[in-house]
């Protein structure tokens, strides 16, 4: 004879009662949850209105008027126009940029240098191990900051100033066909200008240059999704006959030809920098406080991506490498596509984490003048202003949103990753 304990079991005609929101494993769980969320909502309400009241009595209140009043201080890197007469909220967008600019280039160099470390370490070469293993132990065990101040530092000591690249016999000379010019006040390079604007009409209520980039990038869209599509086609092929095609060609046109198109269009030249007077003028000036926080963090993660990748490269077994070898795969083979197309399931998960704290690393940007969005709204402006609450509470709302859409992103790649299981 069986006795039911549960309550669910065998009362599926049952009618609902309030008991069964405790008693009935099928409404029990959500009945606790039920309740920690009116918990948490009533916290959130208390903690609110708590806060609105004191600053009620205090004589101050939330207000972000001040975004539109004149910042009155200037900013030397601006990816867009501003200049000291523009709103705080314009200087609060140029930060903001700043602060994406160096965290895509870090995150992007990071990886590179985490990947290459991490595979080195494991080399055969005893020499090259120990170089890795030095570089990972050393860097991952010093603050970020202080290899931020190092690389600056090094950088104003080190490089040559414009000066020195005047006279007859000057000690110093630009690069790469005299377009490049590396000095102590940062790197010069062309940058791109468009003689035959896509949006040079008066009909069109915004920039110029904003449109000519918007075009450029849906020639990008464009191709990327088109090569997706033919990259689909190849594999649904060999898994019908067996024999992938090449589409390697078919991919170069798809992303030259529209690139190419759009740039013909507009017309593009280049602005090469020049010495004149006592600094470069014209072209691009990447500023030493840029590069000093793009390098410093991306060799500090890199560290700690190395140690990611080795963990991943580790959790294969040494029988897909020895079945790899068996077949004729000569070992950088082995590793590209064998390996490190495994050990991926294992790097990513930690690999967000590591992209995240290179966002959120990035507000030592102020150590070496690096104005990024920390230095212009949660610094300058909060100063001027004494909208300590608003200030704080965009930034937050900045840097909850892009750690959320890099762990989004990423979330998706891991996903992809994963074995499909039948």
């Amino acid at each position: 004879m069986t006795t039911i304990s549960d309550p669910s079991v065998g009362t599926t005609n049952q009618s609902f009662r309030l008991a069964m929101l405790l008693n009935d494993t099928r409404y029990r769980s959500l009945t606790f949850q039920f309740i920690a969320l009116v918990a948490i909502i009533a916290f959130m309400a208390f903690v609110g209105g708590n806060l609105v009241r004191n600053l009620a009595e205090a004589g101050l209140n939330i207000s972000y008027k001040f975004l539109g009043e004149p910042a009155g201080y200037d900013i030397n890197q601006r990816p867009i126009e501003y200049d000291s007469q523009s709103s705080h909220g314009r200087a609060a967008i140029v930060g903001l940029l700043n602060t994406l600019i160096v965290a895509v280039l870090a995150c992007i160099t990071a990886t590179v240098i985490g990947v290459v470390a991490g595979v080195l370490r494991l080399s055969n070469n005893w020499l090259v191990s120990k170089i890795m293993s030095f570089y990972v132990e050393i860097f991952r065990n010093v603050p970020v900051l202080i290899w931020i101040l190092i690389i600056f530092s090094i950088m104003i000591n080190a490089l040559p100033g414009p000066r020195e690249f005047k006279g007859d016999t000057p000690s110093a000379s630009m690069i790469l066909f005299d377009t490049v010019a590396v000095t102590n006040r940062g790197v010069f390079v062309p940058s791109p200008e468009f003689s035959n604007s896509f949006a040079s009409t008066e009909e069109v209520p915004v920039t110029s240059t904003g449109m000519d980039w918007l075009l450029i990038l849906a020639a990008l869209v464009l191709s990327w999704i088109v090569a997706t599509r033919v990259s689909q086609w190849a594999s649904k092929t060999q898994e019908e006959t067996g024999i992938r095609p090449k589409t390697w060609h078919m991919r170069l046109a798809i992303w030259a030809v529209p690139l190419a198109g759009v740039l013909l269009f507009l017309g593009l030249t280049w602005n090469i920098p020049e010495l004149k007077g006592f600094n470069f003028k014209g072209g691009l000036q990447i500023r030493g406080s840029l590069l000093a926080l793009w390098f410093a963090l991306a060799i500090y993660t890199g560290a700690f991506i190395a140690e990611n990748v080795r963990a991943g490269i580790m959790a294969i077994s040494k029988g897909q490498t020895e079945a790899a070898g068996a077949l004729g795969l000569r070992p950088n083979l082995i590793m590209s596509l064998v390996v490190l197309p495994q050990a991926l399931r294992v790097i990513i998960p930690p690999l967000i984490s590591q992209y995240l704290n290179i966002t959120k690393n990035s507000s030592l940007a102020i150590a070496v003048g690096y104005m990024d969005v920390t230095g212009t709204l949660g610094g300058i402006t909060l100063l001027q202003t004494g909208r300590a609450i608003e200030t704080i509470l965009l930034l937050m709302l900045f840097y909850l949103t892009v750690s959320l859409l890099i762990s989004a992103v990423m979330n998706v790649f891991n996903n992809r990753m994963k074995l499909k299981e039948r």
